[in-house]
């Protein structure tokens, strides 16, 4: 309604005009108790009609439509050609509403507007008597806690105890732990910057699992690029890392050399366990068929018997990787060369991930992307679009191509690239140390690690 509108209303009305026709939202006929009643009983409205001249309302209430307050679209008002018009008032409700008896005052206005307006809904019903205000009872909202309650979990050490010279840790690496020392423990500027890149990155590999093991298969279409190696790698730095058992298994059908890469502590094999899965109750049992190295990582060997590794099918890799499932939580697995051999595929179909193993050389590059192209042409794509692609530079010809080429072919098809650099215990061939090995070459098998852990799921339905 526009102001001139507003303006004509109140001069006819002072002259005793009647002014419905220039009110908004027409009710049925002229008197203020057929307006009120013509209202749904939802609205709990009770009108006093004093003889009192209609004030000014305050410029900031807002004005709303009937319907915005639960009028039923199919009310039927009375058609008498004498109306009374009804403004709604809505203003912003806040809090918990209002609670109690409906209001009345002889002067409407005066008492609602001393008191506090945001939490009443008031209905001014226009009638050819004058103007007068209902107030209505409002629904108090449901109480909501502002925070949930907190659980003992919440009450870590982190928390509650204050770091100071006495509780703060002893500093470790280089000159903090030397000041530290020197001081007698008066100075701790605590651990140094490379001590916490550490931290960091054993926290990620540390990740938590629930619903069964995570298995990850080591593989590619091509022999002597570093599988045994990588898988050595990977297991050591998990194992190294994390608090739960980490088990590789060597299905290499072509007389795999992983048990080679520790001291091997027993000579049963895959065979073994198959041969006497029906005795293996619990941990204590399997464990007699691995060898075990000082980071914990326990290692299956293969079948050293040419003839007996052809023998070595699917529902063989099937009967290990069950058993290992139940005393393990990673279970990695080093692939022989034969990617159509059947223990390939029955290893596929249990893999959570997949690191792909490359050489530096051109001939190392392009098999291990035929590798990627043949799983997904296979229907393991989504395992492709999750792999890790691991460059062994200690192969052959490395240093005569270009690494950053051969990364920038992988990172449009997998999800990360790691290289391994070159060390000289590996380049032997023999049982590897892991904590003689440089800190350049345990610095990328923690960044595998890593990257793996962090592709795996960390919850598995039943």
């Amino acid at each position: 309604m526009s102001d001139s509108d507003g303006e004509e209303i109140r001069r006819r009305r002072a002259a005793g005009v009647h002014t419905a026709s220039l009110d908004h939202g027409e009710l049925a006929p002229s008197g203020g108790a057929h307006a009120a009643d013509a209202l749904p009983e939802s609205l709990n409205i009770h009108v006093d009609l004093p003889p009192a001249p209609r004030p000014e309302m305050p410029e900031d209430e807002v004005a709303v439509a009937i319907d915005d307050v639960a009028v039923n679209p199919g009310t039927v008002v009375g058609a008498d050609s004498s109306t009374t018009s009804v403004e709604v008032i809505t203003p912003a409700l806040a809090g918990a509403g209002y609670r109690g008896a409906v209001r009345r005052d002889p002067s409407p206005y005066s008492a609602l507007l001393a008191s506090d307006a945001s939490k009443l809904r008031r209905e001014r019903v226009s009638t050819d008597t004058g103007s007068h205000v209902a107030v209505v009872d409002v629904p108090a909202e449901p109480h909501v806690p502002a925070e949930l309650p907190e659980t003992s979990e919440s009450l870590t050490a982190d928390r509650l105890i204050d770091l100071n010279r006495t509780t703060r840790p002893a500093p470790q690496g280089g000159f903090n732990r030397f000041l530290y020392e020197a001081t007698l423990h008066l100075v701790n500027l605590g651990d140094s910057a490379r001590v916490r890149a550490h931290k960091a990155m054993s926290a990620r590999i540390q990740k938590r699992f629930e619903g069964g093991a995570r298995f990850v298969p080591v593989l590619t279409r091509k022999g002597g690029v570093g599988k045994t190696t990588i898988t050595t790698l990977l297991g050591m730095a998990l194992a190294d890392a994390r608090d739960d058992r980490v088990i590789a298994i060597d299905a290499n059908p072509d007389r795999g050399t992983l048990a080679e890469r520790v001291d091997r502590q027993t000579r049963e094999t895959v065979r073994d366990v198959v041969t006497k899965a029906s005795s293996i109750g619990g941990y204590t049992d399997f464990s007699r068929f691995v060898s075990r190295d000082e980071t914990r990582l326990d290692i299956l060997a293969s079948d050293t018997d040419p003839t007996l590794s052809e023998a070595f099918d699917d529902n063989d890799y099937n009967v290990v990787a069950g058993l290992a499932a139940r005393y393990y939580s990673l279970v990695l697995t080093d692939c022989g060369t034969g990617i159509v051999h059947s223990v390939m595929r029955a290893t596929l179909q249990r893999a959570d991930s997949i690191v792909v193993v490359s050489g530096g050389s051109v001939d190392e590059a392009r098999l291990a992307s035929e590798t990627l192209t043949w799983l997904e042409a296979n229907g393991f794509g989504e395992l492709v679009r999750n792999a890790i692609v691991a460059i062994n530079l200690a192969t052959q010809g490395t240093h005569l191509v270009k690494v950053d080429e051969i990364e920038a072919h992988f990172q449009s098809r997998v999800r990360e690239i790691v290289r391994i650099p070159y060390d000289p215990q590996l380049a032997a061939g023999s049982v590897v140390n892991w904590h003689e090995l440089r800190p350049v070459t345990q610095h990328a098998a923690r960044e595998l690690a890593a990257l793996v852990v962090e592709g795996l799921p960390a919850e598995r339905g039943h």
